[in-house]
């Protein structure tokens, strides 16, 4: 296997020799962009959800969407005008919203999609990320929206208040920002350049389909490593937690229909 690491910081890239150690010598080539052409397997594992987005608000006067100001030192949201590119976005994925609910759309991820979906020769395009079909995200559930801000892997619930703003603009690079990916819309972008959707299911079942063939005949490993991986592991597969809240979306280019082990143990993704 021959690795190709598409990074735009340069200290990340910097620490890719340490990063991956006995890994490192199958790098092939790092830089800021997709190849042009890719033959073999495209992986972005947590990628769609830290892409920009749009916020948008339907209120009683029609649909706003919500702009970054300054007020004094601090940065602001302010309801504007819906930019074009949103219409156009919201448009084509049909998507709707009732009076007081409030979501988020990326036009930048569905650009993501189709522009590996052409680059990709032959092979797949694997994505891992935090998502739901868009009958659930733009719904009476996720009505504030799913933009959140993180800190230590800890979710900042702290709301803002006419002298506060919203966690995502207090500290300003030293979060991480992030907003569920529209499963439908990658799906649909996907398809449009010519890809073939393999599966969308759960990690949970995509994991499960993997260890199936793996698993079956090891012993157990009773050591305090082997524990500890068995652990981690159950981390990934809970259902409930990362293992029903982040999904797998595999498509395919020039592969035919392959019979994969991770859509083996099932085809389902929660709501």
């Amino acid at each position: 296997i021959r690795y190709t690491l598409v990074e735009r910081s340069p200290a990340a890239c910097a620490a890719h020799a340490e990063t991956l150690e006995k890994h490192a010598s199958s790098v092939s080539n790092s830089g800021v962009e997709l190849p042009k052409k890719v033959v073999g397997v495209i992986f972005a594992n947590e990628l769609l959800d830290a892409l920009p987005v749009h916020p948008i608000v339907m209120t009683e006067s029609g649909l706003r969407e919500v702009y970054v100001d300054v007020d004094g030192k601090r940065l602001v949201e302010r309801l504007g005008i819906v930019s074009r590119v949103v219409r156009e976005h919201i448009k084509r994925f049909n998507i709707h919203l009732e009076p007081g609910w409030r979501a988020e759309v990326s036009p930048e991820t569905v650009d993501w999609i189709e522009e590996a979906g052409r680059r990709l020769e032959r092979g797949f395009l694997v994505i891992l990320d935090y998502g739901h079909n868009a009958t659930e995200l733009y719904s009476p559930t996720h009505a504030n929206g799913t933009l959140a801000s993180y800190r230590h892997h800890q979710v900042r619930t702290d709301l803002p208040s006419e002298r506060r703003s919203p966690p995502w603009l207090e500290t300003p690079g030293s979060d991480d920002i992030t907003a569920h990916v529209n499963l439908t819309a990658a799906q649909q972008a996907a398809e449009s350049v010519g890809l073939r959707t393999l599966g969308v299911l759960d990690q949970t079942y995509f994991l499960l389909g993997l260890a199936s063939a793996t698993l079956k005949n090891e012993n157990i490993d009773h050591t305090v490593e082997g524990t500890k991986r068995r652990l981690e592991l159950k981390t990934l597969l809970l259902p409930g937690g990362l293992g029903s809240t982040l999904k797998v979306m595999i498509f395919s280019r020039n592969v035919g229909t392959p019979e994969l082990l991770g859509c083996s143990f099932g085809q389902r993704a929660t709501r």
